[in-house]
């Protein structure tokens, strides 16, 4: 179901401003790991929060308040954040891969998990299935994500790369989407909703050979913060 052309102009402010989360992404030049990170201990392993479009990983207060309330420390807690306009494939899934790298380096960790939000899915995707992070990646979960297109994305397609990305048939969402949606042994995730209103059509974000589910009548941003998905991300990675 997309939007007819006449519809695409009418969409493009809307799309550019509503995934902004309140906030304007800042210009990332190098990602760095969380400053208090520590060996991580017991059971856990670090956790990666990828944010979406013109957002940062402040967004991820509030879910990181449940994983503390969960039993983790702040030094297995990570929040990587990116310039959403760049290229999924050419730069930001490279970028991730760093950041993975650092993230386990510091920690002693052997393997991370993922939870992504929006357009946070595609970088972290593209390294699951070019990049050789199956073999790091424990547990890869998408809130929202635009995984096989969203039609609002063409609202700002014809000036930012990564809105150009998400949209439905790009050169990323096709070759993401050709063959296993869920390759190696990592274990995938999805929420969805069927009241979000960015991810257009909703049945974007389910993934072939993933735990796919219906988070009930949220907003796209209120992924972030409902309970419900908060613990449903946690049973998941086995919190």
């Amino acid at each position: 179901m997309r939007f007819r052309s006449g519809g695409r102009i009418a969409v493009a402010v809307a799309f550019a401003t509503a995934l902004a989360l309140g906030a304007s992404a800042p210009g990332y030049a190098a990602a760095a790991p969380h400053p208090h990170v520590a060996v991580a201990t017991a059971a856990r392993i670090p956790v990666i929060f990828v944010h979406g479009h013109n957002a940062d990983p402040g967004v991820w207060g509030t879910m990181e308040t449940a994983f503390r309330s969960a039993g983790y420390a702040d030094s297995q807690l990570f929040a990587w954040g990116y310039d959403t306009s760049q290229s999924t494939n050419e730069v930001l899934a490279g970028q991730f891969a760093a950041y993975v790298a650092q993230v386990r380096a510091q920690t002693g960790a052997t393997q991370v998990d993922i939870v992504a939000h929006s357009q946070g899915s595609l970088p972290t995707r593209w390294f699951l299935e070019y990049g050789g992070g199956t073999s790091v990646v424990r547990h890869w979960v998408s809130l929202g994500g635009p995984n096989h297109g969203t039609d609002l994305a063409w609202g700002c397609a014809l000036w930012n790369q990564g809105c150009r990305d998400m949209t439905p048939g790009s050169y990323v969402v096709s070759h993401l989407d050709q063959g296993d949606e869920t390759p190696g042994p990592t274990a995938y995730a999805t929420f969805w909703s069927h009241c979000d209103e960015q991810i257009v059509p909703n049945s974007s974000v389910a993934l072939t050979g993933a735990v796919n589910t219906d988070a009930g009548c949220l907003k796209h941003n209120d992924l972030l913060t409902d309970p419900g998905v908060e613990a449903g991300v946690l049973s998941f990675l086995g919190g």
